[in-house]
C-alpha cells in the first residue's frame, strides 16, 4: 500500500504541473510590471511558499491519519486540493488576463478557502490546523503587494 504522505505529495505535485501544462502564460507580462518599493524581499518569496506548501501537506497528512478514508477527510483533502488550485492559479491565471485584479481576486479567494480549511481541519486536528497559519499569515502579504502593484501599473491593473 502507497503512504498517505506520499499520495498526498503525488497528488500535489500532480496539480501544480497540470495546472503549468493547462494554463501556457508568458510570465515575461508579470516581471516587467512595476513593484511597490519596499517590496525588497521578493527573492524569498518562492522559499516561503514552498515552506507553507510543506506546511500545508504535512497538515493534510495529519488529517487523513486522523480518520483515513472517512467522508470527512475525504472532503477535507478535496479542500486541500482547491486551496492549491486557486493559489497555484495566481501567476498562470492572471498572467492569461494580463489584469493584477485577477491576482487579487485569486489571492482573497485563496485566504478565505484557508479560513474555512482552518476551522474544519481544527475539528480535527489542533496541529494540523496551526499548520494552515502560515497561509493565513501570508497569503493577504502577496494579494497586498498584487493590490499595490495595480496602483503603480493602472494599465495591467
Amino acid at each position: 500500500m502507497i503512504p498517505a504522505w506520499l499520495v498526498i505529495g503525488i497528488v500535489a505535485v500532480l496539480i501544480g504541473v497540470g495546472l503549468n501544462q493547462l494554463v501556457k502564460t508568458d510570465q515575461r507580462w508579470f516581471f516587467r510590471l512595476r513593484r511597490p518599493a519596499w517590496l525588497t524581499f521578493e527573492w524569498a518569496i518562492p522559499i516561503i511558499w514552498t515552506s507553507i506548501f510543506v506546511a500545508a501537506g504535512w497538515s493534510a497528512y495529519i488529517v487523513w491519519q486522523a480518520e483515513p478514508g472517512s467522508s470527512r477527510s475525504i472532503f477535507l483533502m478535496t479542500l486541500y486540493a482547491l486551496l492549491e488550485v486557486v493559489t497555484l492559479s495566481y501567476v498562470s491565471v492572471m498572467c492569461f488576463f494580463r489584469k493584477l485584479r485577477v491576482g487579487v481576486i485569486l489571492g482573497a479567494t485563496g485566504f478565505f478557502v484557508a479560513i474555512g480549511l482552518t476551522i474544519l481541519v481544527s475539528q480535527v486536528s489542533q496541529i494540523a490546523a496551526l499548520l494552515l497559519v502560515p497561509y493565513l499569515l501570508w497569503s493577504p502579504i502577496g494579494t497586498f503587494v498584487t493590490w499595490q502593484m495595480m496602483a503603480l501599473n493602472p494599465a495591467d491593473a
